[in-house]
């Protein structure tokens, strides 16, 4: 008896996720990368062997504050059997098509030189996954497509020179910063590369000023204290590989985006969504736009839409921080009977 694949119940999610955010359909767009991405069944414990979603098929669904009716995701593209090069290659040529059909021919140059170097790097043997790959739509279509690739910021060779700079510097300023990845966001109308590390060594909040001073951010730690300390309850302090830092070059000039990993957080309040909405009281449109995405992802059947796996806070020149969720969907979880008969690798992610 053939199976269903979980392309379907997940196009399913993703077609009533849009009508609830009132967003173009995604399925115009990543149709074909989704039914090559999720081609085993529903529950299938092979997809526990991804490194983007810790106990759940490779898919993570995004809030962000600043964003209004705009339905985001990432995906580890083409399944648990492709190697970390297929992936890496079948994310490019996805971005490439998605970046040349819906933003031209100058997005579509900025992207490869962008991308050159790391799609030039022959590494089978010393990567893991390879690539992650993203997209974002809102009313009007496909608003940005991301590729995220595996390392490939070690000798800083792949990045913008102005970027570079910022890096080092804030390497020597925060101590234990493991690169990870680089991130490209192609939008209709702006092109950013963003770096990720890993901090390894635990730190308190207060120990991120010296860094924010490299980047001419550190008047904005007092809202990272302010989201960070309320969400968790009154923790400032992170322990050791529980956040990542990125450091990116966007329309508005440099930002920098914590990333905190909540499965490695030991004391997350129960009430942890009740907290960090307190950071939006002032902000009611942006409340809104959070009860949306909670609707849009929750099944019909249940009155929850999954766990929380991260929380970010992204600070700019100007303006409040943008708060971040990263959604593990609870209808797309691995059942704890299929993770004992499964030898997962540890997630990179979440």
């Amino acid at each position: 008896m053939p199976f269903e694949p979980l392309s379907a119940p997940l196009k399913s999610r993703l077609q009533n996720a849009a009508r609830t955010l009132r967003t173009a359909n995604p399925m115009s767009y990543v149709n074909g990368l989704l039914e090559d991405s999720f081609a085993l069944p529903m529950g299938d414990s092979r997809y526990l062997r991804n490194h983007l979603v810790q106990g759940a098929a490779p898919f993570l669904p995004k809030y962000e504050s600043a964003q209004q009716r705009v339905l985001s995701f990432a995906l580890e593209p083409l399944g648990p059997d492709a190697s970390p090069t297929d992936r890496r290659d079948g994310a490019t040529r996805e971005m490439r098509r998605l970046v040349s059909d819906n933003f031209g021919n100058a997005a579509l140059h900025w992207l490869d030189r962008a991308s050159e170097s790391e799609r030039s790097l022959c590494r089978r043997g010393a990567m893991n996954y390879g690539a992650f790959f993203g997209s974002s739509f809102d009313g009007d279509g496909l608003q940005s497509a991301t590729i995220t690739y595996e390392g490939g910021v070690g000798s800083h060779s792949s990045i913008n020179p102005d970027l570079a700079r910022l890096v080092m510097a804030s390497m020597s300023a925060m101590p234990g910063l493991r690169p990870l990845f680089t991130t490209l966001v192609a939008g209709r109308d702006y092109g950013s590369q963003w770096v990720t590390f890993l901090l390894t060594n635990g730190f308190r909040l207060v120990e991120m000023q010296p860094m924010l001073d490299e980047l001419g951010l550190g008047q904005r730690l007092a809202g990272i204290l302010q989201v960070v300390g309320v969400a968790l309850g009154g923790r400032f302090d992170i322990p050791s590989g529980a956040a990542l830092v990125a450091f990116g070059r966007g329309p508005e000039g440099v930002s920098l985006e914590l990333q905190v990993m909540l499965d490695a957080i030991p004391d997350v309040p129960p009430n942890f969504l009740q907290l960090l909405t307190m950071n939006l009281r002032e902000r009611p449109r942006e409340l809104a736009s959070l009860e949306r995405f909670l609707e849009a992802f929750t099944p019909e059947d249940n009155i929850w839409p999954g766990r929380f796996s991260i929380l970010t806070i992204r600070i700019g020149p100007s303006g409040p921080p943008r708060i971040g969720l990263s959604l593990r969907p609870i209808e797309f979880e691995i059942s704890p009977a299929a993770a004992l008969v499964t030898a997962s690798t540890p997630p990179a992610l979440a």
